[in-house]
């Protein structure tokens, strides 16, 4: 039941718990069952909850005889059993599958709007993970916070420069229910803070099948501070966020230990929730009465990391002195000094000089790390070279599962009937195996027109009316007359462009040549008309001096009838653009968009991609996909003039005149034969559906067998880790590799090295002789074999290998690495040695 639990008559008590799950976010056959409720309540927040606290008695007793509204009723109630009953995917196809519980940690999380705790991608990005894990039955719980005041709304002054309102989240009116505990009183979880107790009150949000925990700070108990701590998302500095993270991480690991939740695997969606693992290190040793490093082991195979952050930069550091003060009074809980904890989050362990970074921590504590994106993977190899100083890049132990989105959440009414019609019902509950070239051949060009055309005048229809919403608190009280529609145009090609106004997205691309640009939109033969929306962070003026030009831009009168910027960008606006746009525009700066997947929301809806070669665009882009700006050079501002000249190009000579050749029957037969390839070949490519399985067979699974390995019989397997590493670090100076020779003989060549081990058995290294890339030639890897030991000397050994003709010696070199078959390297061992 909801917090609020508005009394209601007995024929509609249901509506309660039907608000409560926020299944209705993106089942949106519910839709006109909440405006039937209250029309302008539900048009203004989209929030259930709302809808209910503020609807009248008396029309609710209407409604309960209404047999109409009583069927509409019946009918959601029956679909949303039918929801939660039916077998998962998971269940189906990973019957022997070990996962118990995968914890999923976020600093945001975007659902909907009428949970505002989000400020971005990452946010939207876990808000859809969510949503897929309950479409597929993955056993998965979300952990966050939850905010009094979420990210800020956006507006503008007279000067065009962005003002910022925060509101408060009154958690009387959200779609949250308080966490009870087993005796009814409301859960609290207690951690501490500058040797004082601090308590977080935990709500619930419903998520389907999937529970999301909120931590919530302001507890009556606590000192007036102390309940500020979940004030503002990204707020209040340095010593805030550090605490926020504390919160989270350590807070929430202890919140699922209350609740007895068996987690096998511990997600992190960035580093900001990295002390959970030094939570779950804690509560190791304490249950099991063992040493720090010994709770290292067992417990960093249940771990996983994901970075979402393109430049080293991004990563949140923390000065020693300000760890020390919050986090001092971890260590001794876990038998260490607060000096073994700083050396976790330092690239090198022993600069007592060097921030703490949260990044570090999460790599030194996760036995597996990912980046979001194919190229942003080889990114975050570079970025996460420091930890691995020896290392060649390719082999920083950082893999890739590139993002997707939540389809059913961002397809429109329309699509949706279309991809049922002619593919099925609930197909985005399973693994897409319907989506077959002969199935999409029932689809013809003239239902695909149809779809673009309808999406494309609902969204003129919203951008009028957002337009003159946010026109109103700008007026002044001189005159206060409602303006006209803005004249949009439903029938001509319309370019969409949203995102976070940061200067590596360059957001004022499209304005490098002003003129260029309204003389595109305002091609009498061609027109064309522009949706921009965007905000900046508070604290970026770069960010919002590109606002600000915009701003200036829009004051041309010549352009009025083919732009418009939309403020205030939130969920429900990303919702129509991606379902009523073209073409979506983005123009990052390669390598800085680490994925981004605004551009994969409009796949379902027929829409298409213009952009930069970056992110997830760098791996999926081919010319009968949609266009790509440039080549996938790595360049700095002084090459976006060029850029800027290519965007005007394509636009002018590709996709506005593709748009607009039609054949007898005004139908685009070239621009709808890219929309079907591109529905077909990426929408569920670039779903979370996709992502998530990714995630089960890469990382999620294997994991958890490894896990539930180290912990078995008292954690034997992770001692015994323990104690290798501790040998391999005792004895690794004692390596000696003689030099690599390489001869030919009847078979070809044979690469021979003598190796002294010292005091380190053969079975604990791997011996192998590795080639860089060269020219076309790719990187490669010969693991030699021990021939026979060496007479004379201690633990020598002469080693032996057979290399590929094509490759001279010159490109080989040779190495000794420490090798464990139980262990994950090089991320829990990185000793590696090279001959001179």
């Amino acid at each position: 039941m909801p917090n609020l639990n508005r009394p209601l008559p007995p024929a509609l008590a249901i509506l309660n718990t039907l608000a409560a799950d926020l299944w209705w976010s993106w089942n949106h056959a519910g839709d006109a069952l909440w405006h039937r409720l209250n029309p302008a309540v539900w048009q203004n927040t989209g929030n259930p909850v709302s809808v209910l606290q503020f609807t009248s008695n008396q029309h609710l007793e209407k409604l309960a005889t209404d047999q109409e509204f009583l069927q509409l009723l019946a009918q959601l109630v029956a679909e949303r059993d039918r929801y939660l009953a039916a077998p998962g995917w998971y269940d189906q196809h990973c019957p022997e599958s070990p996962l118990k519980t995968i914890a999923y940690f976020s600093m945001e999380f975007g659902v909907c709007d009428a949970l505002p705790l989000y400020a971005g991608g990452l946010g939207i990005l876990a808000g859809d993970y969510l949503k897929t894990a309950s479409d597929l039955a993955v056993p998965l719980v979300g952990v966050g916070l939850l905010y009094q005041e979420g990210y800020f709304r956006q507006s503008f002054d007279n000067q065009g420069w962005q003002q910022q309102t925060y509101l408060f989240n009154d958690p009387g009116s959200l779609p949250l229910t308080p966490l009870l505990d087993s005796d009814g009183s409301w859960m609290d979880v207690a951690t501490n803070f500058l040797c004082r107790e601090v308590l977080f009150r935990v709500w619930v949000a419903q998520v389907g099948r999937v529970k999301l925990y909120l931590l919530d700070s302001n507890h009556p108990c606590n000192q007036p501070r102390d309940r500020g701590i979940t004030s503002q998302l990204y707020g209040g500095g340095t010593e805030l966020r550090l605490v926020q993270e504390i919160a989270l991480g350590i807070g929430g690991w202890r919140l699922l230990e209350q609740l007895g939740i068996e987690v096998d695997i511990c997600h992190l969606n960035e580093g900001h929730a990295a002390f959970a693992t030094l939570e779950r290190i804690r509560a190791y040793c304490t249950k099991y009465r063992v040493d720090f490093w010994q709770a290292l082991w067992a417990t960093r195979s249940g771990n996983l990391f994901t970075t979402h952050t393109p430049v080293a930069a991004g990563f949140d550091r923390y000065p020693a002195e300000l760890l020390r003060r919050y986090a001092g009074e971890i260590a001794p809980e876990m038998g260490v000094n607060m000096e073994d904890i700083l050396a976790l989050g330092r690239a090198n362990p022993k600069d007592e000089q060097e921030d703490f970074n949260m990044a570090y921590l999460a790599m030194r504590t996760c036995a597996y790390s990912n980046g979001v994106s194919e190229l942003h993977g080889r990114v975050s190899q570079r970025i996460f070279q420091p930890l691995f100083p020896r290392w060649p890049q390719r082999e920083v132990p950082v893999g890739h599962v590139t993002n997707g989105v939540h389809i059913p959440s961002w397809a429109s009414d329309a699509s949706n009937r279309l991809w049922q019609q002619s593919f099925g019902d609930h197909l985005w509950q399973g693994d897409e195996t319907g989506l077959t070239p002969d199935r999409w051949k029932t689809l013809s060009d003239e239902q695909l027109w149809q779809l673009i055309s309808s999406g494309r005048a609902d969204l003129v229809d919203y951008a009028r009316m957002r337009y003159q919403r946010q026109w109103r608190h700008e007026s002044s009280g001189a005159s206060c007359n409602v303006p006209p529609p803005r004249p949009l145009d439903p029938n001509i090609l319309t370019l969409g462009f949203a995102r976070r106004f940061a200067e590596y997205k360059r957001p004022d691309l499209l304005l490098h040549d002003p003129e260029r640009l309204a003389a595109l939109l305002c091609n009498h033969r061609y027109p064309v008309q522009l949706l921009v929306a965007g905000k900046a962070h508070p604290a970026d003026k770069l960010g919002k001096a590109k606002l600000q030009h915009w701003q200036t831009f829009l004051q041309r009168e010549d352009i009025a009838k083919h732009l418009m910027f939309i403020e205030d960008y939130d969920i429900a606006l990303a919702r129509r653009l991606v379902q009523g746009v073209d073409v979506w525009i983005n123009n990052p700066r390669r390598p800085w968009e680490a994925c981004g997947t605004s551009g994969m929301k409009v796949l379902v809806n027929g829409g298409l991609n213009l952009s930069s070669l970056d992110g997830w665009w760098a791996e999926a882009y081919q010319p009968e996909l949609g266009w790509a700006l440039g080549k996938g050079e790595e360049y700095g501002p002084e090459h976006d003039a060029a850029e800027a000249e290519q965007l005007y190009q394509l636009l002018e000579q590709q996709i506005i005149p593709c748009f607009y050749e039609r054949d007898n029957s005004d139908l685009p037969r070239r621009w709808l034969g890219l929309v079907r390839t591109s529905m077909m070949q990426l929408t569920p490519r670039f779903s979370t559906n996709r992502m998530l399985r990714d995630y089960l067979e890469r990382y999620y699974i294997p994991a958890a067998h490894q896990y539930q390995e180290r912990t078995a019989n008292q954690g034997a397997l992770a001692h015994e880790l323990q104690q290798w590493q501790k040998h391999m670090a005792q004895h690794w100076h004692e390596i000696h590799l003689g030099n690599l020779v390489v001869g030919e003989d009847v078979d070809g060549l044979l690469a021979e090295a003598q190796v002294y081990l010292g005091g380190i058995a053969p079975a604990q290294v791997v011996i192998e002789i590795i080639a860089d890339p060269v020219g076309e030639l790719p990187a490669a890897s010969v693991q030699m074999t021990l021939a026979y030991p060496l007479s004379g000397a201690i633990n020598a050994y002469h080693y032996q290998a057979r290399l590929p003709a094509h490759r001279p010696a010159s490109d080989w070199s040779l190495r000794a690495r420490a090798y464990h078959p139980k262990a994950q390297l090089p991320a829990e061992n990185p000793l590696i040695l090279w001959a001179d």
